[in-house]
């Protein structure tokens, strides 16, 4: 086991890794991960969440597969916003993106794809008939996410998070035997880092994001 990394420090260096070797992960190291995720709170203590822990090369195949189209459409458009960007925050974007397409490329290659499902007839989605995009549901599944998302960064592994291969929804459903009622929300590959890995972040300060008693109300 890696030398426990504070969670203060966890939180402060957690960063998307996308580029991984495909050197397998150890079972004890990948039990760890999925330990603190189940750790997660959920509404209700229901946990209506579940990972489909894939290490099989062909199902990663045919994730990866499903995977590079949905990017390339993706970072195509991502790559028109870089017009007009100053140079160094365009060359942060570009650098982002190059590793962006390298997942898009070999997201298949990594040595486990953790699958995120949910089942929204387990949870109290309060927020549901608002008119608005709903997102409480989402307060009972990606807890876990973070967890183990923090989990790896304290065993050295890398990892990043993905949704787009919710546009891939029936295909996974039907790849993975996922049942009719439980849907996919994110992806999560991990392996260990071929570069740096976990690092320094850039984040919004907290007066910019967080208000004293009313909206908009600087915070002392």
């Amino acid at each position: 086991m890696t030398e426990s990394v504070p969670l203060y420090e966890a939180m402060s260096t957690l960063r998307a890794v996308r580029r991984l070797r495909p050197d397998p992960i150890p079972e004890d190291v990948l039990q760890r991960i999925l330990q603190a995720a189940a750790w997660a709170p959920s509404g209700g203590n229901v946990q209506p969440w579940r990972i489909v822990v894939v290490r099989d090369p062909e199902i990663r195949r045919g994730i990866g597969e499903l995977y590079r189209p949905q990017w390339a459409t993706y970072g195509e458009n991502a790559r028109r916003g870089l017009e007009g960007m100053k140079a160094e925050a365009r060359a942060r974007r570009e650098r982002m993106l190059d590793a962006c397409d390298h997942l898009g490329e070999h997201m298949g290659e990594a040595p486990v794809l953790l699958v995120f499902c949910f089942n929204p007839n387990h949870m109290a989605i309060t927020d549901a008939d608002l008119g608005r995009p709903s997102v409480v549901g989402g307060g009972s599944v990606y807890p876990a996410l973070q967890n183990a998302m923090l989990a790896c960064v304290s065993e050295g592994i890398g990892c990043t998070l993905t949704t787009l291969l919710c546009y891939e929804e029936e295909s996974m459903k039907a790849l993975l035997g996922i049942p009719e009622d439980w849907y996919t929300c994110a992806v999560m590959p991990i392996g260990y880092p071929v570069r740096g890995g976990h690092g320094p972040i850039s984040r919004r300060p907290v007066e910019k994001l967080c208000f004293a008693d009313q909206f908009g109300q600087q915070l002392d």
